[in-house]
């Protein structure tokens, strides 16, 4: 093994010295248990809070997150610039390819990643940044998933008794929003905007990722579920709003799911029913809701395709195939939806409840 095979070996160790992560948690996403180590108590009670359904008391995991709360770190590498996806122009990342690893910076916050194999590290002002550190502990996770054989999409899941249900939308078409309106109407929560699908030999199944909604203000006003979401100065600044402004509102807030809907209600695994894409507008034309065949309907592909990005790394000698048609084939084993013409959520829940229903029945 030459000096480079080391490099990422080096580094963690070098900044867990610098900065000893004495606080642990442990985090429990289906088959995977991730422990988690952090220098700072108030960076370990944010994490232990927002992945609260998932703590777990297992004295093993199968792969280590330390996190540390410290000043941006001095690396001697020089960094490639990750080029914006389409139809964005702002750089937000920057990264090194190690022998046995790889680097992550973020150029506005200074947060820095390290991984490769099963274990991995984040250095920088943590606790000002937690939700990139949450990012992190969960693409850990996709990573797992993905080296299991599944296929990564964009979407939201839901599920009953066992029935899941992906919701993929084109960019605003409001996902999350059909997601907590079901929530409100009796389902479970299984991912706010990735899924992960793999074939079990008697069909797909589907797994969420332990990411809380995050919404605009409109979600929140439009479900009484969500009323204790916006803070209440907020709130006044809202409400006086007319539907189109509302709709096109860009300022988010994190939704935890045991507050507005009770505990128990996110879950992260089930035999997947089908993929609702939603490509509805807002006007008077009626809702339509319609199966298809995605191989006649390619064009609805775009929406629940996802690359695994900077923070999946091949390793070994691995291959793994996000082709279209990969997704054609896994999607061949499922029911596809349409949702097109006029956004109802009402309508749309009504579907979605009617297809889960179909399932059970199966």
């Amino acid at each position: 093994m030459n000096g480079k095979s080391t490099e990422r070996q080096e580094i963690v160790q070098r900044l867990r010295s610098e900065f000893p992560p004495d606080r642990q948690l442990v985090l429990a996403f289906d088959d995977c248990r991730i422990g988690v180590r952090t220098n700072s108590l108030a960076l370990t009670d944010t994490l232990r809070e927002y992945f609260s359904d998932f703590l777990s008391d297992a004295p093993t995991w199968d792969m280590l997150v330390t996190a540390h709360e410290a000043p941006k770190p001095s690396l001697p590498h020089t960094f490639t610039t990750k080029e914006p996806d389409p139809g964005k122009n702002k750089i937000k990342e920057e990264f090194v390819d190690l022998a046995d690893g790889r680097v992550v910076r973020k150029r506005l916050t200074g947060m820095t990643f390290v991984f490769g194999g099963d274990d991995s590290l984040a250095i920088g002002p943590c606790l000002a940044n937690a939700n990139q550190v949450i990012n992190f502990i969960n693409n850990r996770f996709i990573s797992w998933k993905l080296r299991q054989g599944c296929l990564l999409g964009h979407a939201a899941g839901i599920g009953l008794h066992g029935c899941g249900l992906a919701l993929a939308g084109f960019s605003g078409m409001g996902k999350s929003t059909l997601a907590l309106h079901l929530m409100s109407r009796g389902v479970d929560f299984i991912s706010n905007d990735r899924v992960l699908l793999r074939e079990d030999g008697a069909g797909l199944n589907m797994y969420g990722v332990a990411k809380l909604p995050r919404i605009n203000p409109g979600t929140a006003l439009n479900n009484p579920d969500l009323a204790g979401v916006i803070p209440p100065q907020d709130r006044e600044r809202f409400v006086g709003l007319a539907p189109e402004a509302l709709w096109s509102l860009e300022h988010k807030y994190d939704v935890f799911l045991d507050h507005c809907f009770g505990p128990g209600r996110f879950t992260l695994a089930a035999t997947m029913a089908g993929l609702v894409v939603l490509n509805w507008q807002r006007g008077t034309a009626p809702t339509v809701v319609r199966e298809v065949d995605i191989r006649q309907r390619r064009d609805l592909l775009p929406a629940f395709m996802k690359s695994a990005g900077l923070f999946f790394l091949l390793e070994h000698g691995e291959e793994i195939d996000h082709s279209e048609e990969a997704y054609l084939e896994c999607l061949a084993k499922t029911r596809v939806y349409e949702i097109s013409g006029g956004v109802d959520f009402n309508r749309a829940c009504d579907a979605c409840l009617e297809i889960l229903a179909e399932c059970r029945s199966r």
